[in-house]
């Protein structure tokens, strides 16, 4: 096991690891990466950039953004990601995995506490306000998503195709997020090898203007790292060892507990989001709410705002917010045990099962990813997924909409295609009215998110207090 953490014997020639970081101060930078990680992923890797790349000058603006480029490839949180990436290769194993463990600890910790908070004592006006104000913030912010994403990636018109037929996929047809995941990355990956025009792409991430850090003149250089070539046998024992912590956990409750218990159920769910989550959050809660709330039943949709409200407003991957999903529903299914004990037991379960295979990836693909620098098939695989999510997220954003602003909902069928449909009688008037506001402070006055979130939290309080007092 050893061996794992340490990879190779130092080298401190060229090509090792002879930068002059120490892992002390790379600690106090990971450390302070993750507290400052508001804003999901843009925000997050904008953060790493200015403090790795523009301040500590560890690696060059070259081999950041070629990371992000494979980070982007990958299921997961990029950002997440990309701070194992850097973390691996500055100090090896234990690199990545302190900067990765430090950018997940923040949010989770957080997260936990606002979860207890909000089964003990969201019937307390104050706290029903503030949980009312932060789902219609989240409805502007999800409709902000909807148009960066769609501005970036929609960029000729078989990729608005391709995002509208994602929409209609999901929405009206209900096919399962993965597989339209899949059915764009062929798509992509098949319109690239054809030679077809839409689909020839190129770099996606453009260096920031100005003068930018060479890689050469970075502290790591421009040689790769003797532990950050191909090696094949630590690759199958680090695989090995990601693997049985990822899947031993899976294996013993299932063996203990049984295929229908609650815990079993959490981790085999979140484990095959670890696997399909392409898109980001947002993508990735139009799948939740297919699964956890529909059929699963772990939480209402409006529950689901709440906990995309906690993870808007909390450092860390926006995608922490499948923790709050498996804590209410561990929660209102405790299988014997104290419901707080088991919606603690299921959050940890959740958050281990969504980011120990974040940390195989990395570590079994990194070594490798200079035979997947420039590979145009996979970029464009990469486009028409990026192209489909933006589908998935308007659907993301009309659901949240339906189950925020109205009190009623019906359904119409016609064959296998069903459409939910609101009953217009049952508008809630507070919701739309601060709703409006927050896109207003958002589309209007270019409020950033967080004191978005933040106003209308206080006018959430502000309105249930109010209504209370009289």
């Amino acid at each position: 096991m050893a061996n794992l953490v340490t990879d190779t014997p130092a080298d401190d020639t060229a090509g090792g690891t002879g930068h002059g970081v120490s892992f002390g101060d790379a600690f106090r930078v990971w450390l302070r990466v993750a507290a400052l990680s508001f804003g999901g992923p843009a925000g997050q890797i904008a953060v790493m950039h200015r403090i790795v790349v523009d301040e500590k000058k560890w690696i060059g603006e070259h081999r950041f953004l070629h990371a992000l480029n494979y980070c982007m490839l990958l299921p997961g949180p990029e950002a997440q990601q990309l701070a194992i990436y850097i973390g691996w290769l500055m100090h090896r194993t234990a690199g990545g995995l302190v900067a990765g463990i430090l950018f997940v600890v923040p949010g989770f910790l957080s997260i936990l506490a606002l979860s207890y908070v909000y089964v003990l004592f969201g019937n307390v006006d104050a706290i029903e306000g503030m949980f009312f104000g932060l789902k219609a913030a989240v409805l502007a912010v999800v409709l902000q998503a909807v148009i960066r994403i769609g501005g970036r990636a929609l960029k000729n018109s078989a990729m608005v195709a391709i995002a509208a037929a994602a929409f209609v996929g999901i929405y009206v047809l209900h096919i399962s997020f993965p597989l339209i995941i899949l059915a764009a990355a062929i798509i992509g990956f098949l319109g690239s090898a054809t030679g077809s025009k839409p689909f020839q792409t190129g770099n996606g991430h453009k260096a920031a203007a100005g003068r930018v850090l060479a890689d050469v003149d970075s502290a790591l250089g421009e040689e790769t790292p003797v532990h950050a070539r191909p090696n094949l046998l630590w690759s199958l024992k680090i695989s090995a060892v990601m693997l049985a912590l990822w899947l031993g956990p899976l294996l013993l409750l299932y063996v203990f507990r049984g295929g229908d218990d609650v815990f079993t159920q959490i981790g085999v769910f979140f484990s095959k989001m670890a696997v399909v989550t392409f898109g980001g959050a947002y993508a990735v809660l139009a799948y939740v709410a297919q699964e956890a709330v529909q059929h699963y039943g772990w939480l209402r949709p409006t529950e689901m705002l709440d906990g995309l409200g906690m993870a808007e407003t909390t450092p860390g991957p926006l995608i922490m917010v499948l923790q709050f999903v498996g804590f209410m529903g561990a929660h209102r299914d405790p299988g014997g045990l104290d419901p707080m004990v088991a919606a603690t037991l299921a959050a940890i379960l959740t958050t281990w099962v969504t980011f120990v295979p974040c940390f195989l990836w990395i570590f079994l693909g990194a070594p490798f990813i200079e035979k997947l620098r420039g590979n145009a098939a996979l970029a464009s695989a990469m486009s028409a997924i990026t192209a489909a999510v933006v589908g998935v997220i308007l659907n993301l954003a009309i659901w949240f909409g339906l189950h925020f602003l109205f009190t009623e909902t019906r359904i119409h069928r016609v064959g296998l295609i069903w459409i939910e449909v609101p009953v217009w009688s049952s508008l809630a008037l507070p919701s739309l009215v601060l709703s409006i506001a927050a896109a207003v402070a958002i589309f209007r006055f270019r409020l950033s998110v967080i004191p978005t979130l933040l106003a209308c939290a206080v006018a959430g309080m502000l309105w249930k207090l109010l209504g209370a007092a009289l």
